[in-house]
């Protein structure tokens, strides 16, 4: 079953984190720093879920969520929008674009994880 999982994200101290937490819940974590690199990997190793900042170097979240959207081999893969951006209709917007979810920074470590699980899709024969 794959168990990776992409974050896209530019802060050295939020993706290791993010990384840290979903490592010792059993995922496979590789990351990207910018945009046009989270697309291309993305696109190579059809993870199971993509975590996304909107705030990114090259192309913003909006743009990469839009872009994912586009390839049809990633149909399946949950957006998850991890984000500073929490402002008045930010959650919306970055729905619009393509993002499956939402979740503010600072991010709860005791909970993080279990957010990211509602997400992710389930396989026949298992339960949430």
């Amino acid at each position: 079953m794959n168990r990776t999982l992409l974050i896209i994200e530019d802060n050295e101290q939020n993706c290791y984190l993010m990384r840290f937490l979903l490592e010792k819940s059993g995922f496979a974590v590789i990351s990207a720093e910018d945009g046009r690199k989270g697309i291309v990997m993305a696109l190579e190793y059809r993870p199971l879920a993509i975590l996304l900042d909107i705030q990114l170097p090259e192309l913003d979240g909006y743009a990469v969520a839009a872009e994912l959207k586009r390839h049809r081999e990633l149909d399946c893969v949950p957006i998850i929008a991890v984000t500073s951006y929490a402002m008045v209709g930010d959650r919306e917007n970055i729905l619009a674009a393509g993002a499956s979810g939402y979740i503010e920074k600072p991010i709860n470590p005791d909970t993080f994880v279990d957010e990211i699980i509602r997400y992710l899709p389930q396989r026949r024969g298992e339960g949430k």
